[in-house]
Protein backbone atom coordinates (compact mmCIF):
# COMPACT_ATOMS: atom_id res chain seq x y z
CA UNK A 1 0.00 0.00 0.00
CA UNK A 2 1.37 3.43 -0.88
CA UNK A 3 1.36 4.74 2.68
CA UNK A 4 3.97 2.16 3.62
CA UNK A 5 6.63 4.71 2.70
CA UNK A 6 4.73 7.78 3.88
CA UNK A 7 5.16 9.60 7.14
CA UNK A 8 2.18 8.94 9.39
CA UNK A 9 -0.03 11.87 10.34
CA UNK A 10 -0.72 11.94 14.05
CA UNK A 11 -4.36 12.76 14.82
CA UNK A 12 -5.03 15.52 17.33
CA UNK A 13 -7.60 15.44 20.12
CA UNK A 14 -10.37 16.53 17.74
CA UNK A 15 -9.73 13.76 15.22
CA UNK A 16 -12.73 11.41 14.84
CA UNK A 17 -12.26 7.68 15.28
CA UNK A 18 -11.52 6.81 11.66
CA UNK A 19 -11.39 10.24 10.08
CA UNK A 20 -10.11 13.75 10.71
CA UNK A 21 -11.31 17.15 11.81
CA UNK A 22 -14.36 18.57 10.08
CA UNK A 23 -14.50 21.19 7.37
CA UNK A 24 -18.11 21.77 6.31
CA UNK A 25 -18.99 21.48 2.65
CA UNK A 26 -16.17 19.13 1.66
CA UNK A 27 -18.19 15.98 0.96
CA UNK A 28 -17.54 13.93 -2.17
CA UNK A 29 -19.98 14.11 -5.12
CA UNK A 30 -22.97 11.73 -4.96
CA UNK A 31 -24.30 9.90 -8.03
CA UNK A 32 -27.97 9.65 -7.10
CA UNK A 33 -28.90 7.61 -10.18
CA UNK A 34 -26.27 4.99 -9.32
CA UNK A 35 -27.56 4.72 -5.75
CA UNK A 36 -31.13 4.49 -7.00
CA UNK A 37 -30.13 1.67 -9.36
CA UNK A 38 -28.36 -0.07 -6.47
CA UNK A 39 -31.50 0.04 -4.32
CA UNK A 40 -33.64 -1.32 -7.15
CA UNK A 41 -31.22 -4.11 -8.11
CA UNK A 42 -30.67 -5.23 -4.52
CA UNK A 43 -34.38 -5.02 -3.74
CA UNK A 44 -35.37 -7.06 -6.80
CA UNK A 45 -32.64 -9.59 -5.98
CA UNK A 46 -34.03 -9.97 -2.47
CA UNK A 47 -37.53 -10.61 -3.84
CA UNK A 48 -36.14 -13.32 -6.12
CA UNK A 49 -34.21 -14.86 -3.22
CA UNK A 50 -37.38 -14.89 -1.13
CA UNK A 51 -39.25 -16.67 -3.94
CA UNK A 52 -36.47 -19.25 -4.32
CA UNK A 53 -36.38 -19.92 -0.57
CA UNK A 54 -40.14 -20.43 -0.59
CA UNK A 55 -39.99 -22.91 -3.47
CA UNK A 56 -36.83 -24.97 -2.95
CA UNK A 57 -35.70 -24.61 0.70
CA UNK A 58 -36.67 -26.56 3.80
CA UNK A 59 -35.49 -26.42 7.40
CA UNK A 60 -33.41 -29.49 8.19
CA UNK A 61 -34.66 -31.78 10.95
CA UNK A 62 -31.30 -33.54 11.35
CA UNK A 63 -30.03 -32.82 14.85
CA UNK A 64 -26.57 -34.31 14.30
CA UNK A 65 -25.15 -31.00 13.08
CA UNK A 66 -26.34 -28.86 16.01
CA UNK A 67 -22.97 -29.31 17.68
CA UNK A 68 -21.35 -27.30 14.87
CA UNK A 69 -22.85 -24.03 16.18
CA UNK A 70 -19.74 -23.01 18.11
CA UNK A 71 -17.63 -23.42 14.97
CA UNK A 72 -20.20 -21.51 12.92
CA UNK A 73 -20.15 -18.71 15.48
CA UNK A 74 -16.36 -18.41 15.22
CA UNK A 75 -16.51 -18.32 11.43
CA UNK A 76 -19.19 -15.63 11.41
CA UNK A 77 -17.12 -13.54 13.83
CA UNK A 78 -14.29 -13.82 11.28
CA UNK A 79 -16.55 -12.52 8.51
CA UNK A 80 -18.28 -9.66 10.33
CA UNK A 81 -15.59 -8.52 12.75
CA UNK A 82 -12.31 -9.97 11.45
CA UNK A 83 -12.59 -9.04 7.78
CA UNK A 84 -14.63 -5.93 8.53
CA UNK A 85 -12.11 -4.38 10.89
CA UNK A 86 -9.05 -5.65 9.02
CA UNK A 87 -10.09 -3.44 6.11
CA UNK A 88 -10.57 -0.30 8.21
CA UNK A 89 -6.92 0.62 7.64
CA UNK A 90 -8.04 3.31 5.19
CA UNK A 91 -8.41 6.47 7.24
CA UNK A 92 -11.58 7.80 5.59
CA UNK A 93 -13.23 4.50 4.71
CA UNK A 94 -14.32 3.00 8.03
CA UNK A 95 -18.01 2.82 7.09
CA UNK A 96 -17.19 1.41 3.68
CA UNK A 97 -14.97 -1.29 5.18
CA UNK A 98 -17.12 -2.46 8.10
CA UNK A 99 -20.52 -1.52 6.66
CA UNK A 100 -20.13 -3.07 3.22
CA UNK A 101 -18.66 -6.18 4.82
CA UNK A 102 -22.04 -6.57 6.51
CA UNK A 103 -23.83 -6.37 3.15
CA UNK A 104 -21.41 -8.74 1.41
CA UNK A 105 -21.74 -11.32 4.16
CA UNK A 106 -25.54 -11.32 4.32
CA UNK A 107 -26.36 -11.07 0.61
CA UNK A 108 -23.53 -13.46 -0.27
CA UNK A 109 -24.80 -16.05 2.23
CA UNK A 110 -28.30 -15.90 0.77
CA UNK A 111 -27.00 -16.54 -2.74
CA UNK A 112 -24.57 -19.25 -1.68
CA UNK A 113 -27.32 -21.15 0.12
CA UNK A 114 -29.06 -21.37 -3.26
CA UNK A 115 -26.18 -21.65 -5.74
CA UNK A 116 -24.09 -24.31 -4.00
CA UNK A 117 -26.88 -26.93 -3.91
CA UNK A 118 -27.74 -25.95 -7.49
CA UNK A 119 -24.31 -26.99 -8.74
CA UNK A 120 -24.16 -29.96 -6.37
CA UNK A 121 -27.38 -31.71 -7.40
CA UNK A 122 -29.12 -29.24 -9.75
CA UNK A 123 -31.94 -28.80 -7.22
CA UNK A 124 -33.16 -32.34 -7.79
CA UNK A 125 -34.43 -32.31 -4.23
CA UNK A 126 -35.31 -29.68 -1.65
CA UNK A 127 -32.42 -27.70 -0.18
CA UNK A 128 -31.97 -28.53 3.50
CA UNK A 129 -30.87 -25.47 5.46
CA UNK A 130 -28.82 -26.49 8.49
CA UNK A 131 -25.65 -25.39 10.25
CA UNK A 132 -23.40 -27.10 7.69
CA UNK A 133 -25.18 -25.25 4.88
CA UNK A 134 -24.73 -21.96 6.74
CA UNK A 135 -21.06 -22.77 7.29
CA UNK A 136 -20.51 -23.45 3.59
CA UNK A 137 -22.28 -20.19 2.79
CA UNK A 138 -19.82 -18.38 5.05
CA UNK A 139 -16.96 -20.01 3.16
CA UNK A 140 -18.35 -18.53 -0.06
CA UNK A 141 -18.56 -15.14 1.66
CA UNK A 142 -14.89 -15.43 2.60
CA UNK A 143 -14.01 -15.61 -1.11
CA UNK A 144 -16.17 -12.55 -1.76
CA UNK A 145 -14.52 -10.56 1.03
CA UNK A 146 -11.08 -11.50 -0.25
CA UNK A 147 -12.00 -10.17 -3.70
CA UNK A 148 -13.46 -7.05 -2.10
CA UNK A 149 -10.08 -6.44 -0.50
CA UNK A 150 -8.52 -5.86 -3.92
CA UNK A 151 -11.31 -3.43 -4.83
CA UNK A 152 -12.13 -1.67 -1.58
CA UNK A 153 -12.56 2.06 -1.93
CA UNK A 154 -12.71 1.90 -5.74
CA UNK A 155 -16.21 0.58 -6.50
CA UNK A 156 -19.69 1.90 -5.81
CA UNK A 157 -22.52 -0.10 -4.17
CA UNK A 158 -24.09 -0.94 -7.55
CA UNK A 159 -20.81 -2.42 -8.78
CA UNK A 160 -20.51 -4.32 -5.51
CA UNK A 161 -23.99 -5.82 -6.01
CA UNK A 162 -22.92 -7.10 -9.41
CA UNK A 163 -19.67 -8.49 -7.99
CA UNK A 164 -21.45 -10.43 -5.24
CA UNK A 165 -24.07 -11.81 -7.61
CA UNK A 166 -21.68 -13.07 -10.27
CA UNK A 167 -18.80 -14.18 -8.08
CA UNK A 168 -20.99 -16.25 -5.77
CA UNK A 169 -22.31 -18.23 -8.75
CA UNK A 170 -18.84 -18.76 -10.24
CA UNK A 171 -17.34 -19.70 -6.86
CA UNK A 172 -20.03 -22.33 -6.25
CA UNK A 173 -19.56 -23.73 -9.76
CA UNK A 174 -15.80 -23.98 -9.35
CA UNK A 175 -16.10 -25.58 -5.91
CA UNK A 176 -18.87 -28.08 -6.57
CA UNK A 177 -18.42 -28.97 -10.24
CA UNK A 178 -14.72 -28.59 -11.04
CA UNK A 179 -12.89 -29.11 -7.76
CA UNK A 180 -15.29 -31.58 -6.12
CA UNK A 181 -17.03 -33.58 -8.87
CA UNK A 182 -14.37 -33.54 -11.58
CA UNK A 183 -11.12 -33.45 -9.62
CA UNK A 184 -12.06 -34.31 -6.03
CA UNK A 185 -9.14 -32.35 -4.58
CA UNK A 186 -8.20 -32.41 -0.92
CA UNK A 187 -8.74 -28.96 0.61
CA UNK A 188 -10.67 -28.92 3.89
CA UNK A 189 -9.38 -25.48 4.90
CA UNK A 190 -10.11 -23.71 1.63
CA UNK A 191 -6.59 -22.78 0.53
CA UNK A 192 -7.41 -23.44 -3.14
CA UNK A 193 -11.20 -23.39 -3.07
CA UNK A 194 -11.58 -20.12 -1.16
CA UNK A 195 -8.35 -18.12 -0.91
CA UNK A 196 -6.88 -18.74 -4.34
CA UNK A 197 -10.20 -18.25 -6.09
CA UNK A 198 -11.12 -15.09 -4.16
CA UNK A 199 -7.69 -13.53 -4.60
CA UNK A 200 -7.35 -13.97 -8.35
CA UNK A 201 -10.99 -13.22 -9.11
CA UNK A 202 -10.59 -9.94 -7.23
CA UNK A 203 -7.23 -9.13 -8.80
CA UNK A 204 -8.63 -9.69 -12.30
CA UNK A 205 -11.51 -7.35 -11.46
CA UNK A 206 -9.08 -4.77 -10.09
CA UNK A 207 -6.96 -4.94 -13.24
CA UNK A 208 -9.97 -4.31 -15.49
CA UNK A 209 -11.21 -1.41 -13.34
CA UNK A 210 -7.76 0.16 -13.35
CA UNK A 211 -5.87 2.45 -11.02
CA UNK A 212 -7.84 5.22 -9.31
CA UNK A 213 -7.20 8.71 -10.64
CA UNK A 214 -7.43 10.30 -7.20
CA UNK A 215 -5.60 8.20 -4.63
CA UNK A 216 -4.87 11.03 -2.23
CA UNK A 217 -6.95 9.38 0.50
CA UNK A 218 -5.18 6.03 0.29
CA UNK A 219 -3.51 6.46 3.63
CA UNK A 220 -3.95 5.36 7.20
CA UNK A 221 -4.03 7.00 10.60
CA UNK A 222 -2.77 5.69 13.91
CA UNK A 223 -6.32 4.84 14.96
CA UNK A 224 -7.29 3.15 11.70
CA UNK A 225 -4.14 1.01 11.81
CA UNK A 226 -4.94 -0.07 15.37
CA UNK A 227 -8.50 -0.96 14.40
CA UNK A 228 -7.15 -3.00 11.50
CA UNK A 229 -4.86 -4.95 13.82
CA UNK A 230 -7.89 -5.68 16.02
CA UNK A 231 -9.47 -7.27 12.95
CA UNK A 232 -6.27 -9.27 12.47
CA UNK A 233 -6.49 -10.52 16.05
CA UNK A 234 -10.07 -11.73 15.58
CA UNK A 235 -9.14 -13.52 12.36
CA UNK A 236 -6.08 -15.08 14.02
CA UNK A 237 -8.05 -16.36 17.02
CA UNK A 238 -10.90 -17.91 15.04
CA UNK A 239 -8.96 -19.16 12.01
CA UNK A 240 -8.75 -22.72 13.43
CA UNK A 241 -12.58 -22.82 13.43
CA UNK A 242 -12.55 -21.84 9.76
CA UNK A 243 -10.05 -24.55 8.80
CA UNK A 244 -11.59 -27.36 10.86
CA UNK A 245 -15.23 -26.37 10.33
CA UNK A 246 -16.31 -29.19 8.01
CA UNK A 247 -14.30 -31.96 9.70
CA UNK A 248 -16.09 -34.33 12.10
CA UNK A 249 -16.14 -32.84 15.60
CA UNK A 250 -14.00 -34.85 18.00
CA UNK A 251 -12.07 -36.61 15.24
CA UNK A 252 -8.29 -36.83 15.02
CA UNK A 253 -8.47 -34.91 11.72
CA UNK A 254 -10.26 -32.02 13.41
CA UNK A 255 -7.73 -31.92 16.24
CA UNK A 256 -4.85 -31.97 13.77
CA UNK A 257 -6.45 -29.16 11.77
CA UNK A 258 -6.82 -26.96 14.85
CA UNK A 259 -3.32 -27.59 16.19
CA UNK A 260 -1.64 -27.34 12.77
CA UNK A 261 -3.42 -24.07 12.04
CA UNK A 262 -2.36 -22.49 15.33
CA UNK A 263 1.25 -23.60 14.85
CA UNK A 264 1.26 -22.30 11.28
CA UNK A 265 -0.12 -18.93 12.41
CA UNK A 266 2.57 -18.77 15.09
CA UNK A 267 5.27 -19.35 12.50
CA UNK A 268 3.87 -16.75 10.12
CA UNK A 269 3.54 -14.13 12.85
CA UNK A 270 7.04 -14.47 14.23
CA UNK A 271 8.58 -14.61 10.75
CA UNK A 272 6.67 -11.52 9.61
CA UNK A 273 7.85 -9.52 12.62
CA UNK A 274 11.44 -10.71 12.13
CA UNK A 275 11.49 -9.77 8.45
CA UNK A 276 9.48 -6.55 8.56
CA UNK A 277 12.25 -4.15 9.70
CA UNK A 278 14.66 -5.58 7.13
CA UNK A 279 12.37 -4.66 4.23
CA UNK A 280 10.92 -1.45 5.71
CA UNK A 281 13.86 0.82 6.56
CA UNK A 282 14.40 -0.78 9.97
CA UNK A 283 10.89 -0.05 11.23
CA UNK A 284 8.07 -2.52 11.89
CA UNK A 285 5.31 -2.07 9.30
CA UNK A 286 1.65 -2.07 10.39
CA UNK A 287 0.79 -3.60 7.01
CA UNK A 288 2.95 -6.64 7.71
CA UNK A 289 1.52 -6.99 11.22
CA UNK A 290 -2.02 -6.72 9.90
CA UNK A 291 -1.66 -9.18 7.04
CA UNK A 292 1.47 -11.32 6.83
CA UNK A 293 0.80 -12.64 10.33
CA UNK A 294 -2.26 -14.42 8.88
CA UNK A 295 -0.50 -16.02 5.92
CA UNK A 296 0.07 -19.25 7.81
CA UNK A 297 -3.68 -19.75 8.12
CA UNK A 298 -4.09 -19.39 4.36
CA UNK A 299 -1.32 -21.82 3.43
CA UNK A 300 -2.04 -24.54 6.00
CA UNK A 301 -5.71 -25.04 5.09
CA UNK A 302 -5.11 -27.53 2.30
CA UNK A 303 -2.97 -29.81 4.48
CA UNK A 304 -4.18 -28.99 8.00
CA UNK A 305 -5.95 -32.33 8.56
CA UNK A 306 -2.76 -34.33 7.87
CA UNK A 307 -0.14 -35.55 10.32
CA UNK A 308 2.38 -32.83 9.51
CA UNK A 309 4.00 -32.88 12.92
CA UNK A 310 4.71 -29.69 14.89
CA UNK A 311 7.80 -28.93 12.81
CA UNK A 312 5.96 -29.29 9.52
CA UNK A 313 3.10 -26.99 10.51
CA UNK A 314 5.47 -24.37 11.93
CA UNK A 315 7.63 -24.56 8.79
CA UNK A 316 4.68 -24.05 6.44
CA UNK A 317 3.54 -21.02 8.43
CA UNK A 318 7.04 -19.55 8.53
CA UNK A 319 7.38 -19.94 4.77
CA UNK A 320 4.01 -18.30 4.18
CA UNK A 321 4.86 -15.39 6.47
CA UNK A 322 8.15 -14.89 4.65
CA UNK A 323 6.56 -14.92 1.18
CA UNK A 324 3.71 -12.62 2.20
CA UNK A 325 6.02 -10.03 3.73
CA UNK A 326 8.24 -10.06 0.63
CA UNK A 327 5.10 -9.70 -1.47
CA UNK A 328 4.00 -6.55 0.33
CA UNK A 329 7.48 -5.05 0.25
CA UNK A 330 8.48 -5.81 -3.34
CA UNK A 331 6.00 -7.79 -5.47
CA UNK A 332 2.92 -5.60 -5.04
CA UNK A 333 4.69 -2.30 -5.87
CA UNK A 334 6.37 -3.99 -8.84
CA UNK A 335 3.07 -5.24 -10.27
CA UNK A 336 1.48 -1.83 -9.86
CA UNK A 337 4.40 -0.13 -11.61
CA UNK A 338 4.69 -2.67 -14.44
CA UNK A 339 1.09 -3.55 -15.32
CA UNK A 340 -0.97 -1.02 -13.37
CA UNK A 341 -2.49 -3.59 -11.01
CA UNK A 342 -3.84 -1.65 -8.03
CA UNK A 343 -4.51 -4.04 -5.13
CA UNK A 344 -5.89 -1.96 -2.25
CA UNK A 345 -5.49 -4.51 0.55
CA UNK A 346 -2.72 -6.55 -1.02
CA UNK A 347 -4.79 -9.73 -1.34
CA UNK A 348 -2.33 -10.95 -3.95
CA UNK A 349 0.22 -11.30 -1.16
CA UNK A 350 -1.84 -12.62 1.75
CA UNK A 351 -4.29 -14.80 -0.15
CA UNK A 352 -2.78 -15.21 -3.62
CA UNK A 353 0.87 -16.04 -3.00
CA UNK A 354 0.11 -17.86 0.26
CA UNK A 355 -2.55 -20.05 -1.35
CA UNK A 356 -0.28 -21.02 -4.23
CA UNK A 357 2.47 -21.85 -1.75
CA UNK A 358 0.07 -24.02 0.25
CA UNK A 359 -1.21 -25.77 -2.87
CA UNK A 360 2.33 -26.59 -4.00
CA UNK A 361 3.12 -27.97 -0.55
CA UNK A 362 0.05 -30.21 -0.78
CA UNK A 363 1.33 -31.57 -4.10
CA UNK A 364 4.73 -32.41 -2.58
CA UNK A 365 3.53 -33.94 0.69
CA UNK A 366 2.69 -37.39 -0.76
CA UNK A 367 6.45 -37.95 -0.93
CA UNK A 368 6.46 -38.15 2.88
CA UNK A 369 2.80 -38.72 3.86
CA UNK A 370 0.87 -41.60 2.28
CA UNK A 371 -2.67 -40.20 2.76
CA UNK A 372 -1.88 -36.71 1.49
CA UNK A 373 -3.75 -37.03 -1.80
CA UNK A 374 -2.60 -37.18 -5.41
CA UNK A 375 -0.03 -34.58 -6.53
CA UNK A 376 -1.47 -34.32 -10.05
CA UNK A 377 -4.95 -33.75 -8.64
CA UNK A 378 -3.78 -30.99 -6.33
CA UNK A 379 -1.85 -29.27 -9.11
CA UNK A 380 -4.84 -29.60 -11.42
CA UNK A 381 -7.01 -27.95 -8.78
CA UNK A 382 -4.51 -25.11 -8.49
CA UNK A 383 -4.40 -24.60 -12.27
CA UNK A 384 -8.14 -24.98 -12.88
CA UNK A 385 -9.00 -22.49 -10.15
CA UNK A 386 -6.73 -19.93 -11.79
CA UNK A 387 -8.27 -20.78 -15.18
CA UNK A 388 -11.75 -20.13 -13.81
CA UNK A 389 -11.09 -17.20 -11.45
CA UNK A 390 -9.01 -14.96 -13.71
CA UNK A 391 -11.20 -14.91 -16.86
CA UNK A 392 -14.46 -14.73 -14.91
CA UNK A 393 -13.01 -12.02 -12.67
CA UNK A 394 -11.82 -10.04 -15.69
CA UNK A 395 -15.25 -10.32 -17.34
CA UNK A 396 -16.97 -9.23 -14.14
CA UNK A 397 -14.56 -6.31 -13.82
CA UNK A 398 -15.31 -5.26 -17.38
CA UNK A 399 -19.04 -5.37 -16.70
CA UNK A 400 -18.50 -3.34 -13.55
CA UNK A 401 -16.86 -0.55 -15.56
CA UNK A 402 -20.21 0.09 -17.25
CA UNK A 403 -21.74 0.79 -13.82
CA UNK A 404 -19.22 3.33 -12.61
CA UNK A 405 -20.26 6.77 -11.41
CA UNK A 406 -20.61 9.48 -14.01
CA UNK A 407 -18.38 11.80 -12.00
CA UNK A 408 -15.02 10.58 -10.74
CA UNK A 409 -15.01 10.13 -6.96
CA UNK A 410 -11.95 9.99 -4.69
CA UNK A 411 -10.58 6.63 -3.64
CA UNK A 412 -11.76 5.36 -0.25
CA UNK A 413 -14.05 8.25 0.73
CA UNK A 414 -17.03 7.29 2.89
CA UNK A 415 -18.93 10.44 1.97
CA UNK A 416 -19.18 9.24 -1.64
CA UNK A 417 -22.01 6.84 -0.70
CA UNK A 418 -22.67 7.14 3.05
CA UNK A 419 -24.38 9.71 5.20
CA UNK A 420 -21.47 10.79 7.37
CA UNK A 421 -21.30 12.51 10.73
CA UNK A 422 -20.55 16.22 11.10
CA UNK A 423 -16.95 15.55 12.13
CA UNK A 424 -16.09 13.95 8.80
CA UNK A 425 -13.78 15.74 6.39
CA UNK A 426 -13.96 14.26 2.92
CA UNK A 427 -11.42 16.10 0.82
CA UNK A 428 -8.40 16.62 3.04
CA UNK A 429 -4.93 17.09 1.72
CA UNK A 430 -3.34 15.38 4.69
Amino acid sequence: RPYLKQKKTMPNDDTPLLGSASKPGSLAPLDKESMKSFSICLGVSQILVLAAFKIVCNMSTDLNNVQYYNLLLGIEIMMFVGFGYLMTFLRWYGLGAAGLTLLITCYGMELALLFEPLFQNWWEKQIQIDLIALMNANFAVAALLISFGALIGKINPLQLWLLITIETAVYCFNKRVILSKWLNIMDYGGTIIIHEFGAYFGLACAYMIGKPKDASKEKSSTVSDVFSIIGTAFLWIYWPSFVSGTLPIGSISAQRAIVNTILSLLGATVTAFALSPLVNEMRLSPVHAQNATLAGGVSIGVTANLNLGPFGALLIGSGAGFLCTIGYAYVQPLLEAMIGLHDTCGVGNLHGMSSIFGALVSALLPIWISDAGAPKTQLAGLAMTLAVAIPSGALTGKLMTFLKDEEEVPLADDSSYWEVADDFEANTSQ
